[in-house]
């Protein structure tokens, strides 16, 4: 199955082709750049590269949520644009669950955590059983407090991941009472190659979708939805 990753639910933009078990291209760039300029033009030259002909990839996963709502724009509406034009099913992955499987492999606890801003988070908690991602608690939107006190209460080394490190790594420091860790540079990013990787056993286990019918999972309001809410009550 060759399936094509897409992921824009952060700071980073990441584009990557999978075939079966083997990663033939990941493009991926973390700067101050918006997904609307990098995106394509990194898909373009991953084709370029490859010698890949897009009528070829059987899927798309992208990175369904939640994440920036920009971002998961950009990404929800390349992904629904090439999967009508090449006539290819979804595969929506979720971004936290993702970030996690960057980790395979680990014997610790894996939380991920996106900055969502207000001192909450986008997280999950999760372990690796049987060779595969085992969800302990699925992905949310929680204050950091709440997600430091799960991991508290489970008992076990934890690994941290994802943009909310640099955000709440003194936090964190002083709050846990277990071990932990910090996971380095080339694993604590979104990548499109976990996503598609990822993609592969969700489509194997009939989580697809078409093109048509894709919407990304937000998980909350956006801002202005909720100071619309707050100006109601």
């Amino acid at each position: 199955m060759k399936i094509l990753g897409i992921d824009s639910s952060g700071l980073v933009a990441s584009v990557a082709v999978t075939e079966d078990d083997n990663l033939l291209a990941e493009y991926t760039v973390n700067y101050k750049k918006t997904h609307s300029q990098t995106l394509l033009p990194m898909l373009d030259e991953i084709v370029k590269m490859t010698e890949l002909q897009l009528d070829t990839i059987d899927a798309i996963a992208v990175a369904a949520g939640p994440g920036s709502f920009t971002g998961l724009r950009i990404g929800s509406a390349t992904a629904k644009g090439l999967g009508l034009a090449l006539k290819k099913p979804l595969i929506p992955v979720p971004t936290v669950d993702a970030l996690a499987y960057n980790l395979w492999g680990t014997e610790n606890v894996v939380c991920p955590l996106m900055d969502a801003r207000r001192n909450q988070v986008y997280t999950g908690i999760y372990e690796f059983e049987n060779g595969g991602l085992k969800v302990i608690e699925k992905q949310m939107a929680v204050g950091i407090d709440e997600i430091a006190q799960k991991l508290n209460d489970l008992g076990r080394k934890v690994v941290f991941l994802g943009d909310g490190v640099p955000v709440y790594k003194q936090f964190l420091k002083e709050a846990m009472d277990v071990p932990f860790d910090f996971a380095p540079a080339h694993m604590n990013r979104q990548r499109a190659g976990a996503v598609a990787s990822l993609g592969h056993f969700y489509a194997l286990a009939g989580n697809i979708q078409s093109a048509k019918e894709h919407q990304p999972d937000y998980l909350r309001l956006s801002q202005a939805e909720r100071e619309r809410a707050e100006k109601k009550k």
